[in-house]
């Protein structure tokens, strides 16, 4: 558009310099110059006299015709005049009757009305106004002076407004296409007439103006923007143009505009709206705007203050809206960074999908509970039989000893009446149940990693004003983030925070978030805690939330039961090294009497002995309750699991706190134990069966085992890597009657070899080895 200074105002380019403050305090950046338009205009206002804009209405109508003759002139005179009542109704487009009778039978174009005025002349009929038009003059009676000056401002509001309507629909030139635009903004603003259509019929007419012309310049968009700038101080703009706004924000997010028009328009929006499912556009205008914000060379510094400007200076925000606005917001751009992955994913699975279709990805690792990911040795039972009645092995693996193990378990068989559910499975359950769906590779484009980063990160910032905490808590409960999200390592890594905040206020109405709205749907907590998908610490958030909560749950016992049936691992993992909360909540568990396996007991005891809080909390416990003295027998149990994540030190630190003689059955499986951990392992005379499926012991440690485990009888070695160098010391160990070495580097040779050197051997795995 080329405007001149005369059409635009007369301002010069300007530049806005970055470290100046948006709305007062900040500012945006850009490099050349911006446009040939300021961004503020003096704006002028109506004073006085306000009226609502008439629709329709009663009134008084005489039609007098230009007089030709002497007769026509007597006729049309005062005396003779004939008035009609009729029910007017102002149309966007002419003056029409309810009843099409007598002066009204034809409606009245606003394009026929050559002019509106007041009667002005002596002895004129009180209350009157008068309509010029061809031929003739239309003459309106009201019933008093304020109805009379009402429809005034109407019909010339309506008969303005068509002409715009018909002038805008067809731009030459667009100079003069600003200056109309301009001069109908101005229009809107000192008219006298109070209504919500004044202001956004305008707004209208250019949103439908910039849909049909869509190849303008920059520079046309600029001036158009601040030429409507006005109006938007106190409306939201409409579809059509918050896409035109869109589009501004995304092709030149360092103009000024973004900074001195949109800021305000956005602040609007924030503070007033109140359902982003009814205008979904103006949604995207203030996402694309953030976006914009974070463009700058400051980044999210101008985003946290733009933010900082809606929450105010005060303690708590004024404005309620705010919050769950700026959250819509946020979990709209998330939802749209996955949108694409989702889209492009031929398998996109439901949940129900994941779950079977992760018992076929899986197929190739042997019939061992998946539940030991997340180390419940309570559900090992549900895992194998549920498993086991989806797939029959051909081979039998050593697992079936495993399964006679927690047969008995009671704790197990109220589980197993579930486990025949087809409902929809819980979503944290499936991505924790199978590394083949906690391991999704996530990979998103630059944009929308930007778009990621922005906007996770206002929710971190959203997160530490204490007022506006509790609200965000129950806002991000359920959990409202599409499955893609809660399996990109990126996304949760960066979401932490926003968890850590809640776990650290001590307020219950915000931790009380962290736990799941209802039984089987799973929330933060079970998210964050070990062997949930978005854990990627040993355990530190999980032992926060867990102190917090139990200093508020007033179903302790409740919480402790949850704890047992699914986090028993990770407490004890904890309470292993160190964490006096996860010390205490296992001597609750034994006050309470929570564990009803005697085996997993004395395992909590040997726990809570190897370290010198422990020791000290359960001597305390053992005043109180004498039978636990009786309890803990010489020997100790005769199964145990370690949980997962366990190292060579956590295996050491227990086994040395205690006496473990009685000890048949020793689960390391998915834990981080390496070759070392057979300095402790050779102490235990009574094992007969070892799990070490997924863990980093090798050759080194086979060589010792061999040595001193002659006695062992089942081993499982699925996804070690051991290779045919320590595999042949095993044929020393002549007691082996099941030996798993799914997934390693066995050779058939020395397969064939140790066949011929174990004669008890009855049960064997080899499958994806070069035996198989």
């Amino acid at each position: 558009m080329d405007c001149t200074s005369s059409s635009c105002g007369g301002s010069d380019h300007r530049q806005i310099e970055e470290n100046k403050p948006l709305l007062g305090e900040m500012s945006a950046p850009e490099g050349g110059k911006m446009g040939a338009v300021s961004c503020r205009r003096p704006l002028q206002h109506f004073n006085g006299m306000r009226y609502k804009l008439l629709q329709e209405g009663d009134i008084q109508v005489c039609v007098i015709r230009h007089p030709r003759t002497f007769l026509s002139k007597i006729l049309t005179s005062k005396f003779l005049r004939r008035w009609e009542p009729h029910h007017l109704t102002l149309a966007d487009n002419s003056l029409t009757s309810a009843t099409p009778t007598g002066y009204m039978e034809n409606s009245i174009s606003y394009s026929a009305i050559e002019d509106v005025q007041l009667l002005s002349w002596e002895n004129a009929p009180k209350y009157c106004l008068q309509l010029t038009i061809p031929g003739g003059t239309v003459l309106l009676q009201a019933a008093n002076s304020y109805l009379r000056d009402q429809w005034f401002h109407s019909l010339q509001w309506k008969k303005k407004i068509y002409k715009y309507k018909k002038v805008l629909s067809n731009p030459n030139r667009w100079e003069v296409v600003l200056k109309e635009i301009r001069t109908l903004v101005d229009m809107a603003l000192t008219s006298p007439l109070q209504d919500d259509s004044i202001h956004q019929a305008p707004l209208e007419i250019v949103s439908k103006l910039l849909s049909e012309n869509i190849n303008l310049t920059t520079l046309e968009h600029e001036s158009i923007i601040v030429a409507i700038a006005p109006l938007l101080e106190n409306n939201h703009p409409p579809p059509d143009l918050c896409e035109f706004f869109c589009k501004h924000c995304r092709e030149r997010p360092r103009s000024m505009v973004v900074i001195e028009v949109f800021t305000p328009v956005v602040q609007r929006i924030l503070k007033h709206n109140m359902d982003f499912g009814k205008c979904p556009r103006l949604r995207l205008f203030t996402q694309e705007y953030i976006l914009a914000l974070n463009e700058l060379n400051a980044g999210m510094e101008v985003v946290k203050k733009f933010i900082h400007s809606m929450h105010g200076p005060t303690a708590n925000c004024p404005h309620p809206r705010v919050l769950p606005n700026l959250v819509a917001v946020c979990l709209a751009a998330i939802y749209s960074c996955y949108e694409e992955f989702i889209n492009s994913r031929d398998n996109s699975p439901s949940l129900k999908e994941i779950r079977n279709g992760c018992q076929q990805q899986c197929d190739r690792k042997p019939n061992i509970p998946l539940r030991l990911l997340h180390t419940n040795t309570d559900l090992v039972s549900q895992e194998v039989t549920s498993v086991e009645s989806r797939h029959k092995p051909v081979i039998v693996t050593s697992n079936e000893i495993h399964v006679e193990v927690e047969r008995n378990n009671t704790v197990n068989q109220k589980l197993k009446a579930n486990s025949g559910n087809d409902s929809e499975p819980n979503l944290i359950d499936c991505l924790l149940i199978s590394p083949a769906c906690s391991t999704i590779s996530i990979e998103l484009s630059p944009q929308a990693e930007r778009v990621l980063g922005c906007y996770v990160e206002i929710l971190k910032i959203l997160s530490d004003y204490d007022d506006w905490r509790p609200a965000l808590a129950s806002l991000l409960q359920p959990i409202p983030f599409p499955k893609e999200a809660l399996a990109h390592e990126t996304f949760t890594k960066e979401l932490k925070h926003v968890i850590q905040r809640f776990a650290e206020d001590p307020r219950q109405e915000v931790h009380s978030c962290l736990l799941s709205v209802r039984a089987g749907k799973d929330g933060w907590f079970q998210l964050y805690s070990p062997g949930g998908v978005a854990c990627d610490d040993d355990g530190e958030l999980f032992a926060s939330m867990v102190h917090i909560l139990m200093g508020s749950c007033y179903k302790t016992k409740k919480f402790l039961l949850s704890l047992a049936e699914n986090k028993l691992g990770p407490c004890m993992l904890l309470a292993l090294r160190g964490n006096q909360t996860m010390v205490e909540i296992l001597c609750l568990m034994l006050e309470y009497n929570i564990i009803e396996n005697n085996d997993t007991q004395l395992q909590i005891i040997s726990t809570l002995e190897s370290t010198d809080v422990g020791k000290r909390m359960y001597e305390q416990l053992c005043d109180r309750q004498r039978e636990l003295k009786e309890l803990q027998r010489k020997g100790g149990p005769t199964r145990l699991t370690l949980p997962s994540k366990s190292t060579d030190a956590d295996l050491a630190r227990l086994l040395s706190s205690g006496s473990f003689g009685n000890l048949e059955n020793l689960s390391l499986a998915f834990t981080n134990v390496t070759s070392a951990c057979a300095e402790q392992l050779i102490k235990l005379p009574s094992l007969k069966q070892l799990n070490l499926w997924s863990t980093q012991f090798g050759d080194s440690g086979l060589r010792v085992l061999s040595e001193h485990l002659t006695t062992l009888q089942v081993l499982n070695l699925c996804e070690t890597p051991v290779t045919d160098a320590g595999l042949l010391a095993l044929s020393s160990m002549k007691s082996l009657c099941s030996l798993n070495m799914n997934s390693t580097k066995l050779s058939a040779d020395t397969y064939e070899d140790l066949k011929a050197k174990l004669p008890n051997l009855k049960e064997v795995d080899v499958r994806y080895t070069e035996a198989w």
